[in-house]
């Protein structure tokens, strides 16, 4: 935290080159979302899909909320031929690209209706591959920045918010004003987003794969596990036995010994509450609008264009307090607006398809999605041993996710069969569900910001 920078000292974090690789792969990281949920959640509905079944299409999104279980290949695995060629964190995108590129192909060459299963594993494909990206995108972000620039973060968080929001609305915009023109149907569509997805691997080339010192720091992890296992000659068991401890205990040991049992276990249940509410929300949105009335061009203007532009001012701007007055109070304001952005859904659904109650709701649900977003990043961030950046990321942003992923899926369920088509009293429920983490950060706020100013004691 620092109360004294001024605002122009402040963007001046932003000549950094860096970051503006940061907000490159932050588009890579939003756009698969495009892939398989607003679009493809449109597509469901023109198709006559139940708001169920579209609600249960999201399961897919699970994906992102296991992909921790995975995420210390992406630390420890050299991919070959590539890893030569690119490092370990840009080899590790190119990979996972290649399969979003190759899932959304398929989709475009598919009969939908007729095929949903195939569609269904089609989607999964990109959501595996496109979680697995994003272990590697946020490593790559936090490995960027040197342990000395931590007074960076927040403006690096603002990059990569930023630019997952270009990816996933202001990209996102374009398929809803396309299907909205004759003789353009949703197969096309995604053949002009798998040519997106091209342009957007080509990005990979141009970043520059950050320096790392994590390899020598595994090295000596491995040397303590062989003495351990009193290996006075090397076989390739004890050698397994320690590459295995490296890469699968010690990330969780390093977390939970950094921050004490009781503190590290309540920063996860904090991070799984969080964004539950806003996670329903989102999920039956795109219904939502289709079913009040508004046009997919109406869409594309407010949700897509609309939210992206607001999202990324507002991203800024959420980095100047956070970075001013610190994470945790930008934490409580994103909470308050949460709620308040999702009662204003609540008052659309009564009010019907009025473009002017639209525009409000954009406003507010814009910032709410900056704010959170932003601060949430930066906090995730200021938890990770660089060590073991991709794991610990992974493990934090994952407990985020199964709220907005597995619960969200069954948000078309809540909706058709416990409040029988009742969008407004739909959304107060998820503006309820935004306390509980409120009261939690509460609680745990002292130990918050402890974490916080250790965090920036060498800037």
């Amino acid at each position: 935290m620092n109360s004294t920078l001024s605002v122009s000292e402040y963007f001046s974090y932003f000549k950094d080159k860096r970051l503006i690789n940061v907000f490159i792969f932050g588009m890579s990281s939003g756009f698969p979302w495009v892939l398989i949920g607003s679009v493809m959640s449109a597509w469901l509905k023109d198709e006559g899909l139940s708001r169920s079944m579209i609600g249960l299409f999201g399961i897919v999104f699970g994906a992102y909320s296991i992909n921790f279980l995975w995420s210390p290949l992406i630390d420890r695995t050299k991919l070959p031929f590539l890893y030569n060629w690119l490092g370990q964190r840009r080899s590790w995108i190119l990979f996972c690209q290649s399969f979003i590129l190759l899932g959304t192909l398929l989709l475009a060459g598919l009969d939908l209706k007729a095929n949903l299963a195939v569609a269904a594993a089609l989607c999964l494909l990109i959501a595996i591959a496109s979680a697995t990206q994003d272990i590697a995108i946020d490593a790559f972000r936090i490995d960027t920045l040197s342990e000395n620039e931590s007074h960076k973060a927040t403006a690096a968080a603002a990059m990569a918010t930023s630019g997952w929001w270009t990816g996933y609305a202001l990209l996102g915009a374009v398929p809803f004003y396309m299907a909205d023109i004759p003789n353009i149907g949703w197969p096309q569509v995604y053949y002009f987003l798998s040519a997106i997805m091209l342009l957007l691997i080509s990005c990979v080339f141009w970043a520059k794969e950050p320096q790392s010192n994590r390899e020598a720091v595994h090295a000596e992890l491995e040397r303590v596990y062989l003495e351990k296992l009193a290996a006075t000659k090397q076989t390739p068991l004890t050698k397994t036995l320690a590459w295995l401890g490296v890469t699968v205990v010690d990330p969780f040991k390093t977390f939970f010994a950094k921050n004490g049992v009781k503190t590290a276990l309540a920063l996860l249940a904090f991070i799984f509450l969080f964004k539950i509410g806003e996670a329903f929300l989102a999920r039956m949105s795109i219904v939502f609008y289709k079913e009040v009335g508004f046009s997919n061009t109406q869409i594309a203007n407010y949700s897509k264009l609309g939210t992206g532009l607001i999202t990324i001012v507002f991203a800024f701007l959420g980095s100047i307090f956070n970075h001013k007055y610190g994470i945790v109070k930008g934490l409580f304001i994103s909470g308050v607006a949460m709620a308040a952005s999702n009662l204003m859904f609540s008052w659309i659904a009564l009010a019907g398809p009025q473009e002017h109650l639209y525009a409000m709701a954009i406003v507010v649900d814009g910032f709410t999605q900056a704010w959170s977003l932003v601060a949430m990043v930066a906090f995730i961030s200021m938890l990770c041993d660089r060590a073991f950046s991709a794991t610990h990321y992974a493990l934090l942003a994952s407990l985020g996710n199964l709220g907005r992923t597995l619960l969200s899926s069954y948000s078309g369920v809540v909706i058709d069969d416990w409040l029988m088509g009742n969008w407004s009293l739909f959304f107060v429920l998820t503006a309820l569900m935004v306390l509980p983490s409120l009261v939690f950060l509460y609680l745990i706020r002292h130990k918050l910001y402890a974490l916080e100013q250790n965090y920036h004691k060498n800037t």
